[in-house]
């Protein structure tokens, strides 16, 4: 089933708002909250879900009470940007856990990746062993993060 943001009414619009806040909010609950009952607001979240809109439901981290508080946003360039290139850092990249964040950039880089480690030592380790040694890495630059003023789902 194809849909895209089109499709979507007050409704729906309603249901991804508040399950993005409570993703195992009851559709007893979630009904309650957008006006509707509970057999039409379960067909809804079905029909959503079947579309790709609702991805997925996941439990949200701490990552600071996990011991990974240090937050890095690094900028890296390559030697070569052709696409076997491109896919060969993709998933080399893919397979760093330390890598929460990788975007493809279209600027003065590559790639721009978030990388949250337990603390600056254990970034430096990162950035020496692993992250230098990935497919066609040339440069990188590091902007440490001090403070998180907002972050997805937060």
């Amino acid at each position: 089933m194809q849909m895209d943001q089109t499709d979507l009414d007050r409704f729906d619009r309603a249901i991804l708002r508040h399950l993005a806040g409570d993703g195992r909010m009851s559709i007893a609950t979630l009904a309650e909250r957008i006006g509707l009952s509970k057999s039409p607001t379960q067909a809804r979240v079905k029909r959503l879900e079947r579309a790709g809109i609702i991805a997925g439901y996941r439990a949200q981290l701490d990552p600071i009470r996990m011991g990974l508080a240090h937050v890095a946003f690094v900028e890296v360039r390559l030697s070569d940007t052709r696409e076997a290139a491109l896919q060969a850092f993709n998933r080399a990249a893919c397979a760093l856990p330390e890598i929460e964040e990788c975007h493809m950039i279209a600027g003065g880089f590559d790639y721009l990746l978030k990388v949250r480690t337990s603390d600056i030592a254990a970034y430096r380790a990162f950035m020496g062993e692993r992250l230098s040694t990935l497919p066609h890495v040339t440069a990188t630059s590091t902007y440490v993060a001090m403070e998180a003023v907002k972050e997805t789902g937060a």
